[in-house]
């Protein structure tokens, strides 16, 4: 991900301490797919609501920022701590020489695709690539890898990550997304050895040097090839990087975008057409540089206050952190519901994110959140897949959605941000409907009990049985299906 703050810390040394991520800035001028195929993807994707996010590498094992810390800024995500902090050039060495550490033995994709559908996500995206350009996949391109001998963990049967993970997922009838860092701080043809890196930007100047330049894009277009043809069915190519775009892309009103200093196109246009000749349909998510090219759009860590009249996604940790650190701080299952309705009340989707261990396994925490979000989905699950937005969206602790064809519009009433269970008060407004003898509400919490309303001035007044009231037994969200 481009920027989360928090302290860096060593496995050994922490006792795990949260985060402060911020708001990321995304592109607000969408321009449809022409292509049909995309088009009918991107509906269905959008359909799904609900999806999972993982970010893992070597870089777990020191329970950092991903991999921030070898970037040389003066910003706190990327302050570098531990024994080697004092010299960047000691720190960058030590820091690639986890690869030669890395053995994640309790590896278990399967395990996490059947925790992911019980939870009720529906697709997956999956870090195959981040910044420091360490693989997790079976490239030819680079000796930097999960698969190289100098990688304890490629003697293991499971030793393709990125293959056991979209097969795992896939046979469990997930959307299968491939994370793709655009930089590579570990390739001679973004950060050219002969410079010094002086941040997070390729640093030689590609007009200067344009066979090297040259060289980068062939490299990053081989590398997602790759994906696109020996991973089975891949259906979002998802590329994070938004600082290697064309100079003319940049929006100067956006600060980290000011400090880009050279064009850094690498062709985005024939990318996605070799993309979708190996996988027709597949959505391309150039996040954050706009365009034909950004099928969807991704705010990070953060919902927006309004509905948005293109496909979106809100990308969020379900710890502090986008990667592993010990003992980090996961939300309760009543914030990541309440989340998911906000995200799906204003047309979005929501792509919750879990950074494996570095022994290859999800906390505990982490599981049971996604066992309580689960219980929750399967009786709720109606008024979230396949739904799309209904002014006004929000109101105090109601939520409003309604079903595509417009033929439902779902109610919910939240619990308070402290408590996860739900008091429901003794009637619930919901506006802009009317409703006919052939309507029908229906508590999808109680559904037995009988519910009576009223409509006056396009306004349904709907009153709530005591028993409904009283009952304590409700968690996170209560929803009131209304068929008009």
């Amino acid at each position: 991900m481009t920027k989360v703050k928090h302290l860096l810390m060593y496995a050994l040394l922490a006792t795990g301490l949260g985060s402060q991520a911020q708001e990321h800035n995304f592109s607000t001028e969408y321009v449809p797919p022409a292509d049909p195929l995309v088009k009918v993807k991107l509906e269905q994707w959008q359909d799904l609501k609900f999806g999972l996010f993982m970010h893992w590498g070597t870089y777990s094992q020191w329970g950092v920022v991903e991999s921030w810390s070898i970037c040389p800024e003066d910003e706190g995500w990327t302050q570098r701590r531990g024994p080697y902090a004092a010299s960047y050039n000691e720190y960058k060495k030590a820091y690639e020489n986890l690869q030669k550490t890395f053995n994640p033995v309790k590896f278990n994709p399967t395990k996490w695709a059947a925790a992911a559908k019980e939870a009720g996500m529906k697709y997956v995206v999956f870090t195959t690539k981040h910044h420091d350009g360490f693989s997790m996949f079976d490239t030819k391109e680079t000796d930097y890898k999960v698969t190289s001998p100098n990688t304890p963990f490629s003697s293991n049967p499971k030793s393709n990550i990125t293959k056991e993970v979209f097969n795992a997922f896939r046979n469990e009838g997930f959307l299968i997304g491939a994370y793709f860092s655009k930089p590579d701080w570990n390739t001679p043809t973004y950060w050219w050895p002969y410079f010094p890196p002086k941040d997070r930007n390729v640093n030689y100047d590609p007009k200067k040097y344009p066979e090297k330049w040259n060289a980068f894009k062939k490299f990053t277009t081989n590398q997602i090839e790759e994906l696109m043809t020996g991973y089975g069915k891949v259906d979002i190519l998802w590329l994070d990087g938004g600082w290697v775009r064309p100079f003319s892309s940049i929006d100067t009103s956006v600060e980290w975008q000011r400090t880009i200093p050279y064009d850094q196109d690498i062709d985005m246009a024939s990318i996605a057409a070799m993309g979708r000749k190996h996988q027709p349909g597949l959505l391309v998510v150039d996040r954050s540089v706009g365009g034909e090219f950004e099928n969807y759009v991704t705010p990070e860590q953060t919902i927006p206050k309004k509905a948005l009249d293109y496909p979106w996604e809100s990308c969020i940790t379900m710890g502090g952190s986008w990667s592993y650190v010990p003992n980090d701080r996961y939300k309760p299952a009543r914030e990541l519901v309440h989340m998911l309705l906000k995200i799906i009340s204003r047309g979005g989707n929501f792509l919750l994110n879990i950074g494996p261990s570095p022994e290859g396994d999800y906390a505990d925490s982490a599981y049971a959140r996604l066992k309580e979000i689960g219980q929750w989905m399967k009786v709720h699950g109606d008024g979230v897949y396949n739904t799309v937005s209904y002014p006004p969206y929000e109101d105090g602790n109601f939520l409003y959605v309604q079903s595509k064809d417009k033929k439902t519009v779902y109610a919910y009433v939240l619990s308070g941000q402290q408590q996860d269970e739900v008091t429901v008060p003794a009637s619930v407004t919901v506006p802009g409907i009317t409703l006919t003898k052939k309507s029908r509400i229906v508590c999808l919490d109680a559904p037995k009990e009988k519910i009576s309303s009223s409509n006056r001035d396009g306004v349904t007044t709907i009153s709530v049985p005591k028993k409904i009231q009283e009952n304590k037994s409700y968690k996170y969200a209560v929803c009131f299906k209304i068929s008009l």
